[in-house]
Formats: C-alpha cells, sequence, structure tokens
C-alpha cells in the first residue's frame, strides 16, 4: 500500500518535470572579452548601423568591477539621436504562448566620458535580427552605480528566435548623452502559467 501511495504522489511530479523545456542558455552570458570600445562581446551582434557597445571596464572612465565574471557592457545614447543596442540568437526559439523568465544585472556609469546620464533598458523579442516584434522588458531609469538584479518575465505573443537590448531613453526621443551598463543574463527559464 505504501508503495502505491509512493507512487501517485511521485507520477504527477515526473510528469510535470517532463513538460517543463530545458533552459535556454546565453552565449556569453556575461559580456566576456578584452575590455575595449566600440566593440561587440563574442556571441553578440551590433544593430544600430555606425555604433557599437563597449567591453568594460577600462575605457570612457568606467572602472568598476563586473558584477559576474571580469567585463561587462556599456550602451549609450548620443545627443544625435543615435543610441546602442545587440542583439543574440537564442538556441532555440521560443514558442508563441510560453511563459519565461531570467534577470540580468543593470548598473549606471556615472563617468561614462560625458555620456553620464540616466536611462533605461528595453528588450525585445523577434523572429529576425536586429527587428523589434514585442517588447519583452523595459526597466525602470537606471541611477544607482552599484549593480542590481532585475527580473524579466514575458509570454510570447509570436515565436521568438532573437533577442534585442537596447539603452533607451524616452520614445521617440534619444537625444540624450547617457548610458547603461548590462552583465550577468540568468538561463532563460519556462516559468509555469497560473
Amino acid at each position: 500500500m505504501f508503495r502505491f501511495l509512493l507512487l501517485c504522489c511521485l507520477l504527477p511530479m515526473v510528469a510535470l518535470s517532463q513538460k517543463q523545456p530545458p533552459p535556454i542558455y546565453w552565449q556569453n552570458a556575461s559580456f566576456e572579452g578584452e575590455p575595449q570600445d566600440a566593440t561587440v562581446p563574442i556571441g553578440w551582434l551590433a544593430c544600430e548601423p555606425f555604433t557599437t557597445p563597449d567591453i568594460l571596464p577600462g575605457f570612457w572612465g568606467i572602472y568598476q568591477e563586473a558584477s559576474e565574471g571580469a567585463t561587462y557592457v556599456g550602451l549609450i545614447t548620443r545627443d544625435n539621436g543615435t543610441w546602442e543596442s545587440i542583439t543574440q540568437r537564442l538556441s532555440r526559439t521560443i514558442n508563441r504562448g510560453d511563459c519565461y523568465t531570467f534577470t540580468l544585472d543593470l548598473a549606471h556609469g556615472v563617468t561614462y566620458s560625458g555620456y553620464n546620464q540616466t536611462l533605461k533598458l528595453r528588450i525585445w523579442g523577434s523572429t529576425d535580427k536586429c527587428t523589434k516584434n514585442q517588447l519583452l522588458f523595459e526597466s525602470p531609469m537606471i541611477d544607482h552605480p552599484e549593480w542590481q538584479a532585475y527580473r524579466v518575465e514575458f509570454t510570447a505573443r509570436q515565436p521568438i528566435r532573437y533577442v534585442l537590448i537596447e539603452a533607451f531613453y524616452q520614445e521617440g526621443i534619444f537625444r540624450r548623452k547617457g548610458n547603461i551598463l548590462l552583465d550577468n543574463l540568468s538561463p532563460i527559464r519556462w516559468c509555469p502559467r497560473a
């Protein structure tokens, strides 16, 4: 009788664990690389023409330590209306209707060579490289110089194959000399819907 009860309790848990898809791992989730200005970390692609992020610390007056690993990425917006963004193709497609979650660490560089105003970070999902089909996350204005973790949770309204991350200020207004620092993306994990 005890074995029967144990089996009845374990079967639903086994069935639930089998339905949960495995995590989606980022390529270079902590933006490791040789610190350089105007350089995209390995595993990532730049999206905005003629503008690329920086691998930090060590350039533009930014020397704070990474939240994970040795380096991180800095994204800026300029007063000429340009901004920086990066993208990555996921190892597998997130299907329409699926709920997923991940975390990332954000900070503000206080002395980013004149690009010192605060910004937001936006994350988009899409089926094509460098397109913005679904807004997955928009942070508050990041004004803290210390690293803080932020949680992203979204339900795909369409298949998502690419994730785009961009520096952002206000809808239609990028004319601001600001920066945002990004590090330590956790794996993208399936979240059960209530």
